[in-house]
């Protein structure tokens, strides 16, 4: 649908429904008039046909709020077609043919009815539209960056703490040779199947409609007439550039994280689209992690667990802290160390989960076998495991 045809239309005698219809009264009275007059309703029926076009095109445009508002701002300017900018000399109003502003002057910027800017500097704020095509007096939609997906190596201790980190990142970035236009002469023009926009409507049958990116300026809107050497008339060029990231405590080996607005930028003032981070975390040689608490095995001599003492525990990036054994700790138990773990989302932090790993001496002489010899003739009559053959047995 072209922009005169945007205006021209009375959409809501299309629909029947008066302009200050609900958006109910308009679905209400899309459905009634799509049964009637539905092809499949009207097979063999041209003029069925083209008034169910009609009746789809209505309901594409006053359906949607946003593009409603738009056509009745438009109506209201323009009025029914004919441009009424007051009263003229002689006390009234002229008017005067759209398809005259639609013309030549559309298409160059060439000023016609008294405007130096040209229609398209009329419609700039009515129709959404931002970003310039250089000479052609009608404004393109903004294009949101692309988004970008890196790869980052860390630390054990940096992924637990936080880091901020360089990345050399590699994207595509408004072509610096033509000013991001595409054109060598950086006066593209605007493309005349979508009309500036970038996309193109696609009928789905069902009286809905669908939009694709316009195949002939690839959703940019414009058309280089003069394609830019080092783009290709794409105006979009290969950028490399290095930036601090932070990567937020507490992130995970395989994570992927997203960073808002930290992607390729955008087109004629659209948005930056968003970095993509995946994460890679060194293993350490003491430390493991379970969520946000640290874990870590703690040898400790037979007489430690059997009579119970205190063992100073190391911590990550820490002092070392020291835990009360019970007498008869066995050998696997684990004990927790509270808040020295990794670092929470809310700034606390996790536990450190301390297993304690019982530790048998090679090589044993002197007091040390005489003393345990000792041991066994004092427990000779303690069996271990009676109970294990006893459950066996029963089983």
């Amino acid at each position: 649908m072209s922009t005169k045809d945007f205006i021209e239309k009375d959409f809501y005698k299309v629909l029947g429904v008066p302009k200050d219809a609900t958006e109910a009264e308009i679905k209400k009275a899309y459905r009634k008039l799509a049964r009637e007059f539905h092809p499949d309703a009207n097979k063999g029926n041209a003029k069925a046909e083209e008034r169910f076009k009609e009746i789809s095109e209505a309901n594409d445009v006053l359906g949607d709020a946003k593009k409603r508002k738009e056509y009745d701002e438009a109506r209201a300017l323009f009025g029914n077609g004919g441009f009424r900018p007051g009263p003229g000399a002689g006390g009234g109003s002229f008017n005067f043919d759209l398809g005259d502003l639609f013309g030549g002057g559309a298409q160059t910027g060439t000023s016609q009815g008294g405007f130096g800017g040209g229609i398209g500097d009329v419609f700039g704020g009515l129709f959404n539209r931002s970003g310039a095509g250089a000479g052609t007096g009608t404004r393109t939609q903004p294009r949101r960056g692309q988004d970008i997906d890196t790869e980052v190596t860390l630390s054990f201790t940096e992924a637990v703490d936080g880091a901020t980190v360089p990345l050399r990142m590699t994207s595509q970035a408004p072509c610096k040779a033509c000013s991001g236009t595409g054109d060598a002469n950086g006066t593209p023009r605007v493309c005349p199947t979508c009309v500036g926009t970038g996309q193109v409507a696609r009928g789905s049958g069902g009286g809905f409609s669908l939009t694709d990116p316009c195949p002939d300026c690839k959703g940019r809107g414009l058309i280089a007439e003069n394609p830019c050497e080092i783009c290709s008339g794409s105006g979009r060029a290969k950028s490399s550039r290095t930036m601090q990231v932070r990567i937020p405590a507490g992130v995970s080996d395989g994570q992927r994280i997203r960073l808002r607005g930290k992607g390729a930028p955008g087109e004629r003032g659209g948005p930056a689209g968003d970095l993509y981070v995946t994460v890679h975390v060194h293993a350490h040689p003491v430390f493991g992690r379970k969520g946000d608490n640290l874990t870590v095995t703690v040898p400790v001599t037979f007489t430690e667990a059997a009579l119970g003492g205190e063992v100073r525990v190391p911590t990550l990036g820490g002092p070392p802290v020291t835990l009360k054994l019970p007498p008869g700790t066995p050998n696997g138990r684990t004990m927790r160390a509270r808040g020295k773990g990794a670092l929470r989302k809310d700034g606390t932090r996790g536990d450190l989960l301390v297993t304690v790993e019982v530790t048998v001496p090679q090589d044993v002489s002197g007091k040390a076998r005489d003393a345990l010899e000792a041991y066994r003739e004092a427990t000779a009559g303690e069996d271990p495991r009676a109970e294990l053959f006893q459950a066996a047995k029963g089983a």
